[in-house]
């Protein structure tokens, strides 16, 4: 499938937070990565993720959640308000931005990012209509737990012991459409053989499964949307 990469400035108030789009000629939603523990834009992990998503028709948004003097404060990468609010902003700027406006959205948060799109997502139901945790630390995201209403699911590796347990929490604690999916044999970062491969198919079936039709997005194919 043909994609357009393109380097973007993500505008939020004063800052101008550096971005890459991925842009599939038919894509069927747009996934909004939210990076997390001081990571950026040019995650490996997430960057395979996004191309993957992409193989799957959908359009992506890597970006920077701080400016780099926000991320030389250690501080900043696990203030999960400040992170939220980032994430918040980004979905209403990726809603009127150009050729991706019409698209229905999706989050994807790894690490604290995975918090911040709780957060974001427990904001904005209107907007955000899934949600997918890598090894996330969703319980940081606190009483913005029990507001989420997008279907989310999250992906934690069976060997990530602490953070399975926090998920494990934080799934009680969700009142929306939910799952915890336990990756055999992966630890925190997904590093072995063919665990990321196992997170992107959850994700690209979940994104799937409930990012809502947009038909009257130019990018949307003659075919109907696939069906799990």
């Amino acid at each position: 499938m043909t994609a357009n990469f393109q380097n973007v400035d993500v505008i939020i108030g004063p800052h101008r937070l550096e971005g890459i789009f991925c842009i599939p000629r038919q894509a069927m939603g747009l996934v909004v990565f939210a990076h997390g523990s001081g990571s950026s834009r040019f995650s490996p992990r997430n960057s395979f993720v996004a191309s993957e998503l992409a193989s799957h028709g959908f359009a992506t948004l890597l970006f920077d959640l701080l400016t780099e003097e926000e991320a030389r404060d250690r501080r900043n990468v696990f203030d999960i308000p400040l992170l939220g609010a980032r994430v918040v902003e980004a979905v209403d700027w990726a809603s009127q931005e150009g050729l991706v406006r019409k698209l229905p959205i999706g989050l994807f948060g790894a690490s604290t990012g995975a918090a911040a799109a709780l957060v974001a997502a427990a904001q904005k139901p209107h907007l955000v209509k899934a949600v997918v945790s890598r090894g996330g630390r969703a319980d940081l995201a606190g009483e913005a737990l029990a507001q989420v209403e997008p279907p989310t699911l999250l992906i934690v590796g069976g060997l990530d012991y602490e953070v399975l347990e926090l998920n494990r929490e934080a799934l009680r604690l969700l009142r929306c459409e939910a799952r915890l999916e336990i990756v055999p044999g992966a630890t925190h970062l997904f590093d072995e053989p063919g665990t990321l491969e196992i997170v992107v198919k959850a994700a690209a079936d979940w994104f799937t499964r409930h990012l809502p039709d947009a038909s009257s997005n130019e990018y949307r194919a003659a075919k109907p949307r696939r069906e799990l």
